[in-house]
């Protein structure tokens, strides 16, 4: 059973830092690019960053650019999110996802919460 599971979230102050993982087991995600996102209360799901395989070619969503930084270690099954200079507007369910299609991502973790109190 495939399972991305997130972890790192908490509350923090506005400017400060936290830094996600999100480990997976069942399967490794070999040649598979794999992403954040993030959704806060009535809002759409919004994507964060994507990384592919290598790590060599990440992308970002324009507002989190020079804030947040995408990594993988690909011997331990894991991608990273790392968010610095973060804003109250920053809060929401952070998700990452793994492997993906024309219709989306195939797989999703459960989501850890980010709180920015101001």
């Amino acid at each position: 059973q495939v399972q991305l599971v997130e972890s790192g979230g908490g509350l923090v102050q506005a400017g400060g830092s936290l830094r996600l993982s999100c480990a997976a087991s069942g399967r490794t995600f070999r040649g598979s690019a794999m992403g954040w996102f993030r959704q806060a209360p009535g809002k759409e799901r919004e994507f964060l960053a994507r990384i592919n395989w290598t790590g060599s070619t990440p992308t970002y969503a324009d507002f989190v650019k020079g804030r947040f930084t995408i990594s993988r270690d690909n011997a331990k099954n894991t991608v990273y999110l790392q968010m610095n200079s973060l804003k109250p507007e920053d809060t929401a369910v952070y998700l990452c996802a793994a492997e993906p299609t024309a219709r989306g991502y195939k797989y999703w973790g459960q989501g850890t919460q980010v709180t920015v109190s101001s």
